[in-house]
């Protein structure tokens, strides 16, 4: 075969549904079923409760103060509004498959979140005190943001979606960066949400007709490191508290975690389209290097074209065999 006619690599990727569930478990059960997970994340609860949190003004905990979506009493109305933007853009745009997809990421996330809270349990197995012992595995105020970007990634047009992709970045990095620092959240629980919404994106993306599913849109040269950028540095300022540098550092860690999950979840290149079990059989009239001037076509067996290989015509003496250049 040579190399004008050699099939063209594709990059397969790398995270997927299943991938993305079963590291959902292993946090869990790291997290939550092993005194050593319980002993390091019960370790970051040494500090005076949420005041110190830098994001403590925005936080909603301060009598008054104002809380940044989706924190505090603004979760349910953020989920609500951002829903129905991603089903108008996709109303706008006329692609039902996406919007159907889309509100799918969002249901099966927020759903989710409710039932995993409802069915895994949280043991007491280091002794802890009783403000620790409740179960907050995985995030709800995390599973908003990361549920309606994913969501809003899918109904954008290729031409916004990097843009896209970077505001719902930096958003979820934040949030999560938030909820840690003001003592609402363990980093298994924004990493476990995490995990779960890119599962749910990806299997929605995977269930797609081929013909719908969203372009590769590439984004522009300088975008993804501004955007990490942007997402390293809010997740230091959103998680930083006045009385401890450690947990400063763990929890805008954990955040910045959530932001690459995110990112590599949305620029992966979609995966191969399914094809049918058995050998792949190719054509003859359409096989790479096919001559067809050197192939008759003949109805045998059921109507099936069989190829006849016809033999090569010598060229006489004296003639002039003309060549086609193919440029």
């Amino acid at each position: 075969m040579t190399q004008q006619n050699a099939p063209a690599r594709t990059r397969r990727p790398w995270m997927s549904a299943t991938r993305c569930l079963l590291a959902f478990v292993a946090v869990y059960l790291l997290a939550v079923w092993t005194p050593f997970g319980q002993r390091a994340e019960n370790a970051l609860f040494g500090g005076e409760g949420a005041r110190p949190a830098w994001i403590y003004g925005w936080s909603g905990s301060a009598y008054g103060s104002s809380a940044m979506p989706p924190l505090e009493h603004t979760a349910l109305p953020t989920l609500a509004v951002g829903t129905a933007l991603v089903a108008a853009v996709a109303l706008v745009r006329r692609r039902w498959w996406l919007g159907g997809a889309a509100l799918g990421v969002i249901a099966a996330t927020v759903g989710g979140k409710e039932i995993a809270r409802a069915v895994l349990p949280r043991p007491d197995l280091v002794g802890a005190r009783e403000s620790l012992l409740e179960t907050s595995f995985p995030s709800g105020h995390v599973a908003v943001p990361a549920a309606l970007a994913l969501a809003a990634v899918l109904v954008a047009s290729p031409r916004v979606r990097p843009y896209v992709m970077a505001a719902g970045m930096l958003w979820l990095t934040v949030t999560a960066a938030a909820v840690l620092a003001t003592y609402h959240h363990r980093p298994s629980d924004v990493l476990g949400t995490t995990l779960l919404a890119c599962a749910c994106h990806l299997l929605a993306t995977r269930l797609l007709p081929p013909a719908e599913v969203p372009a590769d849109a590439r984004p522009p040269r300088r975008l993804p490191a501004v955007a990490l950028t942007l997402s390293a540095a809010g997740a230091l300022v959103a998680g930083a508290r006045a009385d401890s540098l450690t947990e400063s550092l763990v929890y805008a860690t954990a955040a910045f975690l959530c932001a690459t999950l995110f990112w590599f979840t949305t620029t992966q290149p979609p995966a191969p389209p399914r094809t049918g079990h058995g050998p792949h059989v190719t054509d003859a009239r359409t096989a790479p290097g096919t001559d067809l001037n050197h192939h008759r076509f003949s109805a045998r067996g059921g109507g099936r074209l069989t190829p006849v290989v016809a033999p090569a015509r010598t060229p006489v003496p004296g003639t002039v065999v003309s060549h086609h250049i193919r440029r």
